[in-house]
């Protein structure tokens, strides 16, 4: 199979792409000119090409910006079947979802008589929501970036002709088209019934464990620190990491608090982007600095430098196995270079500065350089990080057992 590369649409395109939307459309299906040469200029356009022609491409539009549309998607008839269609559309949902404010939503129509639109749609993570009182009366159907779940005996099957019984089985908000099937030689849509959370809820209980979890870290940071300060032979660079650990861990608290504050009054909805900032200062300026002490504070205490070293590598191979885990932050974003240096450097420090404590050699360069790795974990993942990792291969909804 030749290759057909996906790729962003230029303005020189634009000949080619009413070329071919006229020759894979039907006329009312095809977006009016001046919308096409928008979608082109915001970089909303993604064409498929095999030998310089294009052979497919998909369009939307941004009414809103937390909301985006399809307007089309057109494959040439030769190079149906191929998986064409189902790539520019991954292609047009990164480019979607990737982008750094909030996630839009993103919506689709499709006529109940368009199956290769609608198996299409379904098979890319969308669901139909409900049936528009337009003409043709198209169903609506919606992108699902979390995961939800659905009864499984709370599903049936419609007929595709039966617009009426169609209407009625997705007049409940909980009810969706997750499903293009076969009933008796003929197309039927699968009904399913999804099971709803409470949002404020669930959010709540988040910003609740957050406050609980750093007030928890606060308070043994806040007994090593007591002990820092006791020990005459503790090193104060070792000390003023504490004292940063203490200050980042408040600032989460603080963060925390600012979200459930944020919850109560329900004026936006900045929540996730408030626990970010929580989750992140709470792990890298708290949790990770006060780990890594651990193994200094227990040289002090101790005197023992092989014990301490074996603490220090035990504790050196759990960072290493929690940065690669699916519970750290660094795990749900896409790895770079620099960012693996950094997990690297940040694994290893327990050993590094407890060997040269142990050593009594001198550890500034040792806390300059941890302090530096940290502020710029907490800098990359708050301000330059990337989309999170694999969100195109999660399944938007599952059955629950």
């Amino acid at each position: 199979m030749p290759d057909r590369p996906v790729r962003a649409a230029r303005p020189a395109d634009l000949s080619a792409l009413h070329s071919l939307l006229a020759d894979t459309c039907e006329p009312r299906d095809i977006p009016p000119p001046a919308l096409l040469a928008d979608a082109v200029d915001r970089d909303l356009v993604r064409v498929a090409v095999s030998d310089g022609e294009l052979v497919g491409c998909v369009a939307a539009e941004t009414p809103s910006p937390g909301h985006a549309r399809l307007t089309v998607v057109a494959v040439r008839e030769e190079s149906r079947r191929q998986g064409v269609a189902a790539r520019l559309l991954d292609a047009m949902l990164r480019t979607l979802l990737d982008r750094p404010d909030e996630p839009p939503l993103v919506s689709a129509l499709a006529r109940t008589d368009q199956l290769a639109l609608t198996r299409l749609l379904l098979g890319c993570g969308f669901i139909g929501t409900r049936v528009m009182r337009l003409t043709d009366q198209p169903l609506h159907y919606q992108y699902k970036s979390r995961v939800e779940y659905v009864d499984p005996e709370a599903r049936h099957l419609v007929p595709v002709s039966a617009r009426e019984q169609l209407a009625e089985s997705l007049a409940p908000d909980d009810h969706a088209v997750t499903a293009l099937v076969s009933l008796g030689g003929e197309p039927a849509f699968e009904i399913a019934r999804f099971e709803r959370d409470d949002p404020a809820a669930l959010q709540s209980g988040e910003a609740a464990a957050g406050i609980a979890f750093s007030g928890s870290i606060l308070a043994a940071i806040t007994f090593l620190l007591g002990f820092a300060f006791s020990s005459t032979r503790f090193p104060d660079d070792v000390r003023l990491l504490l004292i940063g650990a203490t200050f980042a861990t408040v600032l989460s608290l603080i963060v925390y608090a600012s979200a459930s504050g944020e919850l109560a009054r329900i004026r936006s909805n900045s929540f996730g982007r408030i626990m970010k900032w929580g989750n992140v200062l709470s792990e890298y300026g708290g949790v990770l600095p006060f780990v890594i002490s651990l193994p200094v504070t227990y040289a002090q205490a101790s005197g023992d430098p092989w014990t301490t070293m074996v603490l220090a590598v035990v504790l050196s191979a759990a960072i290493g196995w929690y940065e690669r885990s699916e519970f750290s932050i660094a795990h749900r974003f896409r790895r770079s270079r620099v960012e693996l240096a950094l997990k690297l450097f940040t694994a290893a420090s327990p050993t590094i500065g407890a060997g040269l404590v142990a050593a009594e050699a001198t550890s500034w360069p040792w806390t300059i350089a941890l302090m530096a790795a940290l502020t710029a974990r907490t800098w990359l993942y708050l301000f330059r990080r990337g989309a999170e990792a694999d969100i195109a291969e999660r399944r938007q909804w599952r059955i629950r057992a």
